[in-house]
């Protein structure tokens, strides 16, 4: 069990907007933070031209970012529907397994009254 679990829906819409806005945050950080690194070596030039090497490389990062989250959740899609189809599947047939099984029970039972 989750903490999601619990929570009403306005609520969970709430903390997953928050966490969207959290993990955003947080890939933009990385991605200056992996310009910034990137441009340190890069001391031969001009101020003006590193900056813009440092904005272009940020804005790629965090776009290769993005691409690589909208794949993730589309596989996710694409699992879950694999996944659910399974599930009905195989609730389908325990069920179908189940009264057979009761079927049988009561077929035995009537054979065995009958006999009696």
């Amino acid at each position: 069990m989750t903490a999601m679990e619990g929570l009403p829906v306005d609520l969970r819409a709430f903390h997953n907007e928050v966490e969207g806005h959290l993990l955003a945050a947080a890939a933009h950080e990385e991605s200056r933070s992996a310009a910034a690194r990137f441009t340190a070596g890069l001391d031969w030039l001009p101020e003006g031209q590193r900056a813009e090497v440092e904005r272009q490389f940020a804005a790629e990062h965090l776009a290769l970012a993005r691409a690589s989250w909208q794949r993730t959740a589309r596989r996710g899609e694409e699992l879950r529907g694999e996944y659910e189809t399974l599930y009905r599947t195989l609730r389908a047939r325990l069920l179908a397994g189940l009264l057979l099984g009761v079927a049988l029970l009561v077929a035995v039972d009537l054979v065995v009254l009958a006999s009696v």
